[in-house]
């Protein structure tokens, strides 16, 4: 028991501050380009050129009907094959990004969709064009109902970032990886890894809780 106990509390250290400088800014930085990629298709999606939304379709037809970790090996290891290559953080970004961006358009586009068409219409027969109608009347209440399936989005982006030491990233669970193999105590590691991000994805629940309650006093 006590080098059970003596090996948890060292392993715990390293563990949290790879969570700290590589997970945690991995899913950021995924998750704010993601929401570009998701904004741009959405819109795209909704506009009346079907050039652009055949484009964009296909984009989020592929990257919802992959698997990520392959799309994962297919930018790391795939891409140099032909000579594009890139480093662990722009494909491990890069890769998180395009996917996130797919699943979130498709949220973003039914919020959008889901405002009545009378305040569109309400809207231009006021002068608005479409872009300012979008942006003063659509956006903001598209906001408010995307934002719980995009937080949760959110949260499931943390969790596969664990994914990113299948292309050595050290990341958490790669860190985990490491002392086990060095301590042959695997069911440990695992464990203390798998609560680390049990408590980082608690405490962003909660964050989610309070920012929807507080939306909810604009709601009309």
């Amino acid at each position: 028991m006590d080098r059970i106990l003596e090996i948890a509390f060292d392993a715990i250290g390293p563990i949290i501050m790879a969570g700290i400088t590589v997970t945690i800014p991995l899913a950021l930085l995924s998750f704010i380009f993601g929401m570009i990629f998701a904004i741009v298709t959405a819109l795209a999606r909704i506009s009346k050129s079907k050039l652009l939304n055949g484009i964009f379709y296909v984009y989020v037809w592929l990257f919802r009907g992959t698997p990520l970790l392959v799309q994962l090996f297919i930018v790391y290891f795939g891409l140099p094959k032909i000579g594009i290559q890139f480093n662990t953080w722009t494909a491990a970004i890069l890769t998180f990004s395009l996917n996130t961006g797919a699943y979130a358009s498709e949220t973003i586009r039914s919020a959008i969709l889901s405002i009545p068409k009378g305040q569109w219409e309400a809207a231009q027969s006021l002068g608005m064009t479409r872009t300012q109608v979008l942006k003063r009347i659509i956006g903001p209440q598209a906001f408010r109902v995307s934002l719980p399936p995009l937080f949760n989005s959110f949260i499931g982006l943390v969790k596969d970032t664990s994914l990113a030491s299948n292309v050595t990233m050290v990341e958490m669970f790669m860190v985990s990886q490491r002392i086990a193999a060095r301590t042959y105590e695997p069911l440990l590691l695992y464990v203390l890894v798998a609560l680390v991000y049990l408590v980082m994805c608690t405490l962003l629940n909660i964050i989610q809780d309070k920012m929807e309650t507080r939306l909810q006093r604009y709601s009309i």
